[in-house]
C-alpha cells in the first residue's frame, strides 16, 4: 500500500464535504483545530531463554477532533470512522466553543520532501524470516562465549497512516513505518552476572536487519559490553571531570536539556530556561538542534501531528538561546510560530510540543584529546534510566558503561556510577567539544504527560568540568 493511494477518509467511505462541514461546525468560533485520522498496524516478536516468548499482531484506527481557543483544547476521539461518530464528537465540543468569536489560524507550510518509505515493513517481510532471524541471534551469542546464560531478542515494527483535515479544505497525509531490533545477553562467571544490551532501528523495512553483518554485530557488541561489566569495580564519587562519548549519551543531553526547551514548558513558565531567549545559556561553542529533517531516522517526521512540514530548529546556537520547539497553540500563545514539534502518541491523544531528533553538533576537538585533557576523571559511554525535575532542570542518570580515567588514559571499567546535576549548569561546564558527532542507532522513545513518542539523540564527544559522581566504592 503507498501513500498515493491510502485515504483515510476516501477508505471509510466519508463524505468529503459532510466531513468538511463537520470540522467547520466543531471549530466554529475557535482560534485553531483540526480532525486527525489515523490507521495502524503493530507487530511484536520476542524470543527468550531460546523459544519465542511472545507473537503480537494488532490494527486500529480512529479519529481526534480538536477545537483550540486560547489556552483552552476541546478534544473527544473515537475508535469508529463513520459521519455519526464525528458527529457526536461535534456536538461533545460545543462547550470550548460557546461564546467564541475568534478568527481561524491559517493552515499549516507546504510539505517537505518525504523522509521514508510508504512501504509497510510488516506486510514485506515474511513471518518465517522474522523468527529465524530471533532464533538466528540467539543461537549465534550462545556460541560466542561459554558465560552466555540467556538471550533476549525482540523485533517489532509499525505502519502508521494519517490525514489532517481543516475546515479551510487544507488536507495533510503522512505514511510512517517504523522498526525496531533489540538484542540483551546475559553473562555469567560463578555467582557474578552482569547484562548488556543494544539496538537499532528507523523508519525503514526489516531488510537492513536481516542481514548477519547487522545483527551479528549487535550480538557481539551486547556482549562486549555485558563482558566488561563483568569484569569492572566499583564506581568512585565525588565532584570529577567527567567525558561523555558520542552518541547514545545525548540522552541526558535530551532529558536534562531538550525538555526544558519545549514551547509549553516556557510559555507556562516552569522551565529552567524560561525567559531567557537571546541569553547565554552554554559554553560558547556550543550549539544543539532539534532535527525531524533526517531521512530514515526513528525520529523524523515528513510532517507533525498538525499536518506542518518538519523542520531543523536551532534551539541554542554558540551558546545562546535562540529558539523554543513549538506546537501550533503555543506557538500561537507565545508569538514565535510553529516550528514543526506538534506531536502525538495516537488519534486518542492531543497534539503538544515535543521532540524528533535532538542532538549537539560537533566541534572542532580530536576525541583523544580530551581524554588527555580531563587528566583523571570519568569516562562514561552508554546511559541507562535517569530523572529530571523540568523546573530546576536537577538530573540523576545511570550511566551502564563508564571507565576511570588515570593520567590522560582510559583505564578500568567501572560499574554503579550515576552522573548529578543541573541541565543548564552542566552546559556552562562544557570545556571542549569534540568533531566526533554521533546519533544514536535508534532506539529512542521518550514519555510526556502519558504519551509515547520515537525520538532520536545524538552528540560528539564532550568534555565537562565538576559534575558529581555517585558511586559505590569504599574509600579507604
Amino acid at each position: 500500500m503507498s501513500l498515493d493511494v491510502f485515504r483515510l477518509s476516501e477508505r471509510a467511505g466519508l463524505d468529503p464535504r459532510r466531513l468538511q462541514d463537520r470540522i467547520g461546525e466543531a471549530v466554529q468560533g475557535a482560534d485553531d483545530g483540526e480532525l486527525f485520522l489515523e490507521y495502524r498496524e503493530t507487530e511484536t516478536f520476542s524470543f527468550d531463554d531460546g523459544r519465542l516468548k511472545q507473537a503480537s499482531v494488532d490494527t486500529s484506527q480512529g479519529f481526534g477532533l480538536r477545537a483550540v481557543a486560547g489556552e483552552t483544547v476541546g478534544y473527544a476521539h473515537g475508535s469508529e470512522l463513520s459521519d455519526e461518530a464525528i458527529g457526536r464528537a461535534t456536538a461533545a465540543l460545543a462547550p470550548v466553543r460557546s461564546g467564541l468569536g475568534g478568527t481561524i489560524a491559517l493552515p499549516p507550510s507546504g510539505c517537505n520532501d518525504r523522509l521514508y518509505t510508504d512501504v509497510s515493513p510488516i506486510g514485506a517481510t515474511s513471518l518465517e524470516a522474522k523468527v529465524r532471524l530471533l532464533q538466528d541471534i540467539d543461537a549465534y551469542a550462545r556460541a560466542k562465549d561459554p558465560k552466555v546464560r540467556q538471550v533476549t531478542a525482540s523485533l517489532a515494527g509499525s505502519w502508521q497512516v494519517v490525514e489532517i483535515l481543516r475546515a479551510d479544505g487544507h488536507a495533510s497525509h503522512d505514511v510512517r513505518p517504523l522498526v525496531r531490533l533489540n538484542v540483551q545477553v546475559v553473562v555469567g562467571d560463578g555467582d557474578a552476572m552482569e547484562s548488556g544490551s543494544t539496538g537499532g532501528g528507523g523508519r525503514v523495512g526489516y531488510d537492513g536487519y536481516l542481514e548477519p553483518a547487522c545483527w551479528q554485530g549487535m550480538v557481539d557488541e551486547a556482549l562486549r559490553q555485558a563482558l566488561v561489566k563483568l569484569d569492572a569495580e566499583p564506581a568512585p564519587a565525588g565532584e570529577m571531570t567527567v567525558v561523555l562519548g558520542p552518541g547514545w549519551p545525548g540522552i541526558l543531553l535530551h532529558e536534562a536539556i531538550g525538555h526544558g526547551l519545549e514551547g509549553d514548558f516556557n510559555r507556562k513558565k516552569t522551565s529552567a530556561f524560561s525567559g531567557l531567549l537571546g541569553q547565554r545559556v552554554a559554553a560558547p561553542g556550543i550549539t544543539v538542534v532539534d532535527d525531524g529533517t533526517l531521512e530514515g531516522r526513528r525520529g523524523s517526521i515528513t510532517i507533525d501531528d498538525e499536518g506542518t512540514a518538519s523542520n531543523c530548529t536551532v534551539l541554542i546556537e554558540d551558546g545562546i538561546l535562540v529558539g523554543y520547539m513549538q506546537d501550533r497553540q503555543n506557538g500561537r500563545l507565545m508569538g514565535t510560530g510553529t516550528t514543526g514539534n506538534g506531536r502525538r502518541q495516537s488519534y486518542a491523544h492531543v497534539p503538544m510540543p515535543r521532540m524528533t531528533n535532538t542532538y549537539m553538533r560537533a566541534g572542532e576537538r580530536d576525541p583523544a584529546e580530551l581524554i588527555a585533557e580531563a587528566g583523571a576523571g570519568l569516562y562514561a559511554t552508554n546511559f541507562g534510566g535517569g530523572q529530571v525535575d523540568i523546573t530546576s532542570g536537577k538530573f540523576v542518570f545511570t550511566a551502564s558503561e563508564a571507565y576511570r580515567i588515570e593520567n590522560g588514559k582510559i583505564g578500568a571499567p567501572v560499574k554503579g556510577a550515576t552522573i548529578i546535576g543541573n541541565g543548564a549548569d552542566a552546559l556552562t561546564k562544557i570545556t571542549a567539544v569534540g568533531n566526533d558527532l554521533e546519533l544514536d542507532k535508534g532506539i529512542g522513545t521518550c514519555g510526556k504527560e502519558g504519551q509515547w513518542v520515537p525520538v532520536g539523540v545524538g552528540q560528539p564527544t564532550l568534555l565537562i568540568e565538576g559534575l558529581t559522581i555517585g558511586g559505590t566504592a569504599v574509600k579507604g
